[in-house]
């Protein structure tokens, strides 16, 4: 099996001694546009209130790891500086004294797409509680000859869904993160349907990389997902709904 190279962005949250969450602006560096070299091709920027950084793709999963664990050391250690330590949840409730910044109010304006829909743009996400915040955990795949609607699907088959197991955390689809959310690439696509839950452990950091990789080989084949069991892929992940999970994976399985 020839592994494409996989890359990834997440975002973490910080939290002072006291358990409030504390924005990043002007904690960190970096940003969207100029994000803010840290060594070994990683990045860290700013991101609304959450610390992001970049990974630099590979095909091997041990510098996968490595490098997802590189940024969260430099992470940590400037958190440490702070007083402060780092979050890996997928949502998080701020208190408004940190939400009144103008970066802490301005949220990502190029659009994410739903593959179940043919591509279609997703809305702009919208919620009543203003204070509430996300943090994904979208992963990066060099596959430029596949076809990116049908690989969006197979991660949602391969990851999305099953990683429900582990991110029992419905906030953050309520903003961002429904079933077969991506942006097409260049090189491939940004798989976007994906919270940070996957950096709680490196067990489930090389998870995704297996995951992905099986995603990747599921389209190559030629296989596509079935509409019947496409839809309940969608309402598993959309809903967080575990109860489905066993029908998906004995579905796709036999696929």
């Amino acid at each position: 099996m020839s592994l494409v190279r996989i890359g990834s962005d997440p975002e973490t949250f910080l939290m002072d001694k006291a358990g409030k969450y504390i924005s990043s602006v002007g904690l960190i560096g970096g940003s969207k546009d100029h994000p803010m070299s840290i060594g070994e091709g990683c990045f860290v920027q700013e991101d609304n209130v959450t610390v992001e950084f970049n990974t630099p793709p590979t095909a091997n999963k041990q510098e996968f790891v490595n490098a997802i664990n590189y940024n969260l050391e430099w992470i940590n250690h400037r958190a440490r500086e702070l007083n402060l330590r780092v979050i890996y949840s997928p949502s998080a409730v701020f208190d408004n004294d940190q939400l009144n910044t103008k970066a802490a109010q301005t949220f990502g304006c190029d659009p994410d797409f739903n593959a179940w829909d043919f591509g279609a743009a997703n809305p702009r996400p919208r919620t009543k509680n203003k204070q509430l915040r996300s943090a994904g955990g979208h992963i990066h795949i060099e596959a430029p000859d596949l076809d990116k609607l049908e690989l969006t699907k197979a991660m949602d088959l391969f990851v999305g869904a099953p990683m429900l197991r582990f991110d029992t955390d419905s906030m953050r689809r309520s903003l961002y993160g429904k079933a077969g959310a991506f942006r097409p690439k260049s090189y491939g696509i940004e798989y976007r349907t994906a919270s940070n839950a996957w950096l709680q452990s490196d067990e489930t950091k090389c998870w995704v990389f297996d995951q992905t990789q099986k995603a990747v080989e599921f389209v190559r084949a030629g296989k596509q997902i079935p509409d019947d069991l496409g839809e309940l892929i969608q309402r598993a992940i959309n809903n967080s709904d575990l109860s489905l999970l066993d029908d998906i994976e004995h579905w796709g399985a036999a696929l």
